[in-house]
């Protein structure tokens, strides 16, 4: 008998959809998508994948989504069940790609400002596009910022998606904030921006 799922769970609308989507609801197989398309590109852009084939990646983790909603119970949120195959679809991606070099990156702040599209992000009034500069983060610690500081998931989702424990993540989200305060502080006083981004993490480690 299939345990009954816990009510903070199952009154996310999400994760109703999901399951009402596993049950053959077409209109709410649409609104899941719909309602987490959004979250699930940031993720993968975020994660280091060439924005020219965030889409693509989108994609293929709603259709991996999609096939496996029969194994869904909603004992997690659908949004975090689906940024971990979101996860797992960018590792495939990268590990398939391994021998390609990564796309250039400008080295100019305003470039990098210009390029990035997230205004306003958590903790930085004025409204600095931080793309660039999150893509010199450690993969690990941008991972763990994104995940809390753009999408919103709780420290234990996070926790729970990415394998690790709740005060990894928290030392990741606390060591990332310092490095975005420090990059925008040297961009200010005309340093350059950010290097290549880091590969995309593959396990927890303390960092």
């Amino acid at each position: 008998m299939t345990a009954p799922v816990p009510s903070p769970v199952r009154d996310d609308p999400a994760t109703g959809w999901a399951l009402a989507a596993r049950a053959g609801d077409p209109e709410a197989v649409e609104k899941f998508v719909r309602a987490l398309h959004r979250d699930v590109r940031r993720f993968v852009t975020h994660l280091g994948a060439d924005p020219q084939s965030a889409e693509d990646l989108a994609q293929d983790t709603f259709l991996r989504a999609l096939g496996s909603l029969h194994r869904f119970e909603g004992r997690s949120s659908a949004r975090t069940w689906l940024l971990a195959i979101a996860r797992r679809a960018v590792l495939d991606s990268h590990r398939q790609a391994s021998a390609r070099p990564w796309p250039a990156r400008t080295d100019d702040w305003e470039a990098a400002a210009e390029r990035a599209r997230e205004p306003g992000l958590p903790g930085f009034d004025d409204g600095v596009a931080l793309t660039g500069l999150l893509d010199a983060l450690p993969a690990e610690r941008r991972e763990a910022f994104v995940l809390t500081q753009l999408l919103g998931l709780p420290y234990a989702e996070a926790a729970e998606l990415t394998d690790c424990p709740v005060g990894t993540v928290r030392s990741r989200v606390a060591r990332a904030r310092a490095a975005l305060i420090q990059a925008l502080y040297d961009a200010e006083q005309g340093g350059s921006a950010a290097p290549a981004p880091h590969s995309v993490p593959l396990a927890c480690s303390s960092s």
